[in-house]
């Protein structure tokens, strides 16, 4: 009886699953209908003179019908655009799924993360979305964990996960691992490492030691440098002070991998192949950059996205953050959550820890019991003025 009784489960739970996937997957087609255009991987650039705008609210008016929730971005200061992309996402998807039953109010974190975390927990929010920047996370967990509000973050920073803190970010270590896996099927076993000098770099560092031991080959150097081109020049000449190698990981943002490619190339290898982290994803510059062609690097799946982009521009008259759909898959996901959540009652966390994983803008993703996501990621390859996907993303966990 046990062991069918575990089989009954077992089938109600995939069958939970798989509408849940279903859901969020027919949501985000459903609302991208009829969008086709390809939008440039860049961002509106950010203003630093722009007045900061009023604190947006979404949704019906507040009643007992409706659940609060609370988005912690910074709508003035250095990083107001990407903070007003994240909330204008949150709205599109407010609007596109008819949430009538959330009302969503935004806190400018730039103003101080503290007063707008407090004010949010002050004004009966049951859940928060953000905050953007990892130290603003820790700040506002602090203020909403003894108030029991849980946190869906977009910082990439697993380290402020976890004990009611989940992280929507992309995590480098993620598309590391995946471009190495994706490297040794192709039969590379040695690699090295161009890392920049900080904990971005240390991460990168340790990630590609310890996927290279997993997948049984060496990493012959790593080499740190430094944001300027003395530094990575004499960074690439000690590349191949231990022998040569097969691919070098690259693990920096799009700009610098332009700059310190054709480095590579003068001092360390002409063929070896150039491997880059999910941080490419938001260059716009790369496709164009003849030492950058053939590089391969892993992220989540542009397909939805860029469907959503064009709908984004289309309503707010310029192309959104990369970043932002990690604000309209929050609601998605909250939206669903709602349905089968009392007015009032504390965020139901444990429906955040399904292990079928949702699916949003950017693919298939579920988070961990740590509180980090986890995503399916496709491995894409830069060519003469595209980017070509060489290696489709999974379907599902």
């Amino acid at each position: 009886m046990t062991v069918m009784a575990d089989k009954v489960h077992q089938g109600q739970d995939q069958t939970r699953r798989r509408g849940f996937l279903k859901w969020l997957s027919v949501s985000a087609f459903a609302v991208l209908a009829g969008c086709s255009t390809v939008v440039p991987r860049g961002a509106e650039p950010v203003r630093t003179d722009a007045p900061a705008p009023p604190p947006v609210t979404a949704g019906l008016p507040e009643d007992q019908k409706h659940h609060r929730i609370a988005l912690l971005v910074p709508l003035s200061g250095k990083n107001a655009g990407i903070g007003q992309s994240l909330a204008n996402a949150t709205t599109m998807a407010l609007l596109d799924t008819r949430a009538e039953n959330i009302r969503m109010t935004s806190y400018d974190t730039a103003k101080g993360v503290t007063v707008a975390a407090q004010n949010a927990i002050r004004d009966g929010n049951k859940l928060i979305i953000g905050p953007l920047l990892s130290d603003n996370v820790v700040t506002t967990a602090n203020i909403a964990r003894p108030a029991g509000v849980p946190i869906l973050s977009f910082s990439n920073d697993s380290g402020v996960a976890g004990n009611n803190v989940y992280i929507l970010g992309h995590i480098p270590a993620q598309s590391i691992s995946r471009v190495v896996d994706y490297a040794k099927s192709k039969g590379m076993t040695r690699f090295a490492g161009l890392v920049p000098n900080g904990v971005y770099g240390q991460r990168a560092s340790s990630t590609l030691l310890r996927k290279v031991k997993d997948v049984g080959g060496t990493v012959v150097s790593i080499q740190t440098f430094n944001r300027d081109s003395k530094s990575i020049e004499a960074a690439t000449k000690k590349l191949t002070q231990n022998g040569d190698f097969e691919a070098v990981l690259l693990a920096d943002n799009g700009d610098m991998a332009i700059k310190a490619a054709p480095y590579i190339r003068k001092n360390a290898s002409g063929t070896a192949k150039i491997l880059g982290t999910d941080l490419w994803n938001t260059s716009s510059n790369l496709a164009g950059a003849p030492a950058m062609r053939g590089a391969w690097f892993a992220s989540v799946s542009d397909s939805l996205y860029k469907q959503y982009a064009d709908k984004y521009r289309a309503r707010y008259g310029k192309a959104p953050f990369r970043l932002s759909s990690l604000g309209y898959d929050s609601v998605l996901l909250t939206v669903k959550v709602a349905r089968n959540w009392k007015v009032g009652s504390p965020f139901p966390i444990n429906q955040l820890t399904d292990k079928g994983g949702f699916i949003g803008l950017d693919g298939v993703f579920r988070f961990k019991a740590d509180g980090v996501s986890e995503r399916a990621l496709e491995v894409q390859e830069i060519r003469n003025g595209s980017f070509a996907v060489i290696d489709p993303a999974p379907k599902g966990f």
